[in-house]
């Protein structure tokens, strides 16, 4: 057999792919998430597409103002001179300075950036020219809010904050007063904090019901203990997150020989909780197969007093040191004491 298929990557990103979906419109349905959700290419032409659409639209608009209006015939331009006597008078443009299509389009990019050159303005002359300066600021205003909305939402979802939440590569099973305990170990490596930070834990494997139904991927919550009691934890410094094997644990009948590529298990752990600097919710994810799960072994210490201080020596976040423990299940354990 090949290796498990990953349900949850070490990174936290979610191997599944969607396909066959026939609602797509659902997705047009929330536009500003779908818009959130593309990836930095496309955000970015969509960026850049729906201002010069914009600008050219109401470019055209502008240079048919222009043109119904008669300030592109060359005649009527040379009356607008005042040195041509009082015909100069008589005439006024809708829009000052338009000759051609490239000075409409650029008026429409002064209009909706509100740049003002000063070269060009509207007069009095048309009220449609009016009404569509008022028209195109409030489409600038609305492109402005939705795009720059997205952009901010990109570079300040939750996932980033996750990227400095760590977890140890490899979990460990070992005796934990007198009893196998899956361990593992969290940190956070920035100095502000993660708001009431709560961690929980699934197995997730192929499991078959007594009516034969097939659930190829069954996700059991397993109870999760940390040093400080219940699932919240004051992620100030790393933590080792344990979780007991006992009769109600999915690992009950787990052992050694379990451990191998081959298995079909994979343990996913979640960490939520709240940003101390602005307030977003985050979740961090990992999780480990079952040959990522290391027998007899116990992490190594970390945390150590130096200066009045307490130092936190992340080169030694992952390792281990083997521990004697018995090579057999919990359940094993359980029934024979003699075992230990």
């Amino acid at each position: 057999r090949e290796r498990r298929a990953r349900f949850v990557g070490k990174n936290g990103a979610c191997n599944v792919a969607h396909k066959n979906i026939r609602e797509q419109g659902r997705f047009l349905q929330d536009v500003f998430t779908t818009l959130v959700d593309l990836k930095w290419p496309h955000t970015l032409l969509i960026f850049t597409m729906s201002f010069l659409c914009s600008w050219l639209l109401f470019g055209m608009v502008w240079w048919l103002i222009a043109f119904a209006h008669g300030d592109l015939d060359h005649s009527t331009r040379l009356q607008r001179d005042p040195a041509e006597g009082a015909a100069g008078a008589t005439f006024v443009p809708c829009v000052t300075s338009i000759h051609s299509f490239t000075s409409a389009f650029l008026f429409s990019i002064e209009v909706q950036v509100t740049i003002g050159f000063g070269g060009r303005m509207v007069t009095e002359e048309c009220p449609a020219a009016i009404l569509v300066l008022i028209v195109q600021n409030i489409v600038g205003l609305v492109i402005n809010a939705i795009m720059l909305g997205c952009i901010f939402m990109k570079t300040s979802q939750a996932h980033r904050r996750a990227e400095t939440l760590i977890f140890s590569k490899h979990a460990v099973i070992a005796l934990r007063e007198g009893r196998l305990c899956f361990m593992l170990r969290v940190g956070d490596l920035r100095k502000s904090m993660i708001i009431s930070a709560t961690i929980r834990m699934q197995v997730v494997k192929k499991t078959a019901s007594l009516e034969g139904e097939v659930v190829p991927l069954n996700q059991i919550d397993i109870q999760m203990e940390n040093p400080v009691g219940g699932n919240s934890i004051f992620l100030v410094s790393p933590l080792i997150i344990y979780h007991v094997i006992d009769k109600n644990s999915p690992l009950y009948d787990i052992s050694p020989v379990n451990l191998h590529h081959h298995e079909d298990l994979e343990i996913i752990v979640i960490l939520e909780g709240v940003v101390e600097t602005t307030g977003i919710t985050t979740q961090a994810r990992t999780s480990y197969l079952a040959d990522e799960i290391l027998w007899g072994q116990r992490f190594v210490p970390i945390v150590a007093e130096e200066d009045g201080r307490y130092s936190v020596d992340y080169s030694k976040f992952g390792n281990t040191v083997k521990v004697p423990t018995p090579s057999c299940t919990a359940r094993q354990l359980e029934e024979d004491k003699s075992i230990m």
